[in-house]
């Protein structure tokens, strides 16, 4: 029972870290790696109330996928769920089962997930089952439900998953088994075996953000460029090969570079890179990066800098938003380094350009910057 646990344990541990370090700043990703963390430490402390935090983060996570327009209000009704499982253990299970059922439609695989996972944990929270069985099948659910995660993530982003998350599993156990059966030999007690894997598997799976860390306290002056070849060289294994004959799929590549037009290493993961000579990594990134601009470019109307016609909108809606870096609805960004033409963009964008509007822009322009680079193959 023991080495299940920990095996059960470490994946889940695992897989939280990883989804979580594939990219912080999304929500889905955050919503589904704290389940699971929080199941990884059900396991070992095998508390009704821990096994809490998957049932209700899960549901965040579906509801990201199926219905994104009420995370709001998932997040209001987060703490009073949680609380509540303190009395009634089964409770979390009714806002999984709603977002299941909103699920279906979109997401029918994650539904699906979904009842095996409310079935397990049911199972457990009300005592059905023995633990020695509601444990391997709750961890098969986690690994599951992780796997897809990360797979949705990755056909957004026109990544390849399978070789990187391979190879962060295969360094994680190694990791893993070289310094738990260390402590497992010497007699260790079960905790310090627990704690000891999580530890060299956080290591091993947030070793790129923890040298940041480390870059920036030690070496300020190249924190930057050290942190762009890490990212180049964790790019590498996600770049999938490029096919040019489905327009519509290189459209949304397109999108994505666009979106990562400022960071040479996401753009090194793009399948867009074979549009570019044989070379460096990050100087193939470069040259593409260069090649959206001058796409980019090629949207600009002729008579002047800048305008607010409808001639000028697509042109507008990547240039500044991607090029120039301008957020206009982000209350969070705040810019000094902006010329006069930034800022009437930016008055333009806050007082007559809706954000959806915008969004539909960048996606119009986005499919005439894919044909401009499409046609640029064409000829060459």
């Amino acid at each position: 029972m023991f080495g299940l646990s920990l095996l059960v344990s470490g994946l889940a541990w695992w897989l939280g870290l990883y989804l979580l370090a594939r990219d912080p700043r999304k929500p889905l990703l955050w919503w589904a790696g704290a389940g699971m963390i929080g199941y990884s430490a059900a396991v070992v402390a095998p508390n009704p109330v821990l096994l809490a935090v998957p049932a209700l983060a899960w549901t965040g996570a579906v509801l990201l996928l199926a219905r994104p327009e009420l995370i709001r209000w998932w997040l209001l009704a987060l703490l009073p769920f949680f609380a509540a499982s303190f009395f009634v253990r089964w409770v979390v299970l009714l806002p999984l089962a709603a977002a299941t059922v909103l699920a279906i439609r979109k997401r029918a695989y994650f539904s699906l997930v979904g009842v095996m996972f409310g079935l397990s944990a049911g199972a457990f929270l009300l005592g059905l089952l023995p633990d020695a069985i509601t444990l391997p099948s709750l961890g098969f659910d986690v690994v599951v439900f992780g796997v897809l995660v990360a797979v949705t993530d990755a056909v957004e982003e026109g990544e390849a998953i399978r070789a990187d998350m391979l190879r962060s599993l295969v360094i994680s156990a190694f990791t893993a088994v070289l310094f738990g059966s260390q402590v497992i030999f010497f007699g260790g007690p079960d905790l310090l075996v627990f704690t000891t894997v999580a530890a060299a598997i956080a290591v091993q799976v947030l070793a790129n953000p923890l040298a940041s860390v480390v870059d920036r306290l030690a070496v300020p002056s190249v924190a930057a460029e050290r942190a762009e070849l890490r990212d180049a060289a964790e790019s590498l294994p996600k770049r999938r090969p490029l096919v040019t004959e489905d327009a519509a799929e290189f459209a949304r590549l397109t999108r994505k570079a666009l979106s990562h037009y400022g960071d040479l290493g996401k753009l090194v993961a793009s399948p867009l890179i074979a549009l570019t000579d044989d070379g460096p990594p990050l100087d193939r990134a470069a040259q593409l990066k260069s090649m959206l601009l001058a796409s980019i470019q090629r949207l600009k109307p002729v008579d002047g800098d800048f305008g607010t016609s409808d001639e000028w909108r697509y042109y507008n809606a990547v240039y500044f938003y991607y090029v120039k870096g301008i957020r206009p609805y982000s209350v969070r960004t705040k810019r000094e380094d902006l010329d006069a033409e930034d800022r009437r963009a930016l008055q333009w964008f806050v007082t007559q350009v809706p954000e959806r509007t915008l969004h539909n822009w960048q996606n119009a322009a986005a499919r005439l910057v894919a044909a401009d680079l499409m046609a640029g193959v064409g000829s060459t």
